[in-house]
């Protein structure tokens, strides 16, 4: 098990290591994907969160041994890197990466725990929760400091925000970092970001009039843009569903 930490938690490298190795049989689960598992561990008197990503299969095992960097390391570095930015993400914490010395097998991410009152996928599944419009202006002038920030989150959908209740206001952390790239961002690029965050335009019109504010365009360019690309990719998503669940019905028949 090879094990990088941060500065700030150089002391705890053992301790850390311990809760890669013992992931299966420690912690406290948080969230239980069919892909990934994130659990509960208490450093000193800080509460982490730890994530468990699936092996992967022998073509990625290779390739993460010997040409690709990890995501659970690509979730550790842009975390570092957004943080530098100004852009808040959980404090990453270290990663740990588990090979027999030929090929690949599994990683780990570590990071403090954020309590969150909420994430974007609440606004969606709730029309009347409180405040909502100043949440989602609040939201869309995050993104666009991102963006100005030549933060492109590939992966920016509504489970991957974590929405924190301030005194003044919210905010915003993203989660899931595994996807990212750091460029200059045009207008079509920074609008598409937005596609799967909604499929309600209600929702979408509310940010694409607040993006076109703090961005100086024109709104109604950006409203027409923004749901072109929330329809576009709702159009796609379905369509791939759809093609699913044909494709398992012809493998029980």
């Amino acid at each position: 098990m090879k094990v990088t930490v941060h500065k700030s938690v150089k002391n705890n490298l053992l301790k850390l290591k311990e809760f890669f190795l013992n992931f299966e049989q420690e912690g406290k689960i948080l969230a239980d994907g069919n892909r990934n598992q994130i659990k509960i561990f208490d450093l000193d008197d800080t509460q982490i969160t730890i994530k468990a990503f699936k092996v992967p299969n022998f073509v990625n095992k290779i390739a993460y041994q010997y040409f690709r960097k990890s995501k659970a390391q690509r979730s550790y570095e842009y975390a570092c890197k957004l943080l530098d930015l100004g852009v808040l993400t959980p404090f990453p914490l270290g990663y740990g990466i588990a090979s027999n010395g030929l090929v690949f097998g599994r990683s780990f991410y570590a990071c403090k725990l954020i309590e969150a009152d909420l994430t974007f996928r609440v606004l969606i599944e709730n029309d009347d929760y409180p405040d909502k419009i100043n949440i989602l202006k609040q939201f869309t002038q995050f993104t666009f400091k991102m963006h100005e920030n030549g933060v492109h989150f590939l992966d920016h959908s509504p489970g991957n925000t974590l929405i924190v209740k301030t005194e003044i206001g919210y905010d915003f952390y993203l989660v899931d970092l595994n996807r990212m790239e750091f460029k200059p961002l045009d207008f079509e690029s920074r609008i598409q970001n937005f596609a799967r965050l909604t499929p309600k335009k209600e929702m979408v019109d509310v940010m694409a009039e607040e993006y076109a504010k703090v961005g100086n365009y024109d709104v109604a360019k950006t409203k027409a843009a923004m749901w072109k690309a929330t329809e576009d990719f709702q159009l796609k998503f379905w369509r791939k569903r759809g093609l699913k669940k044909k494709l398992r019905f012809w493998k029980k028949a």
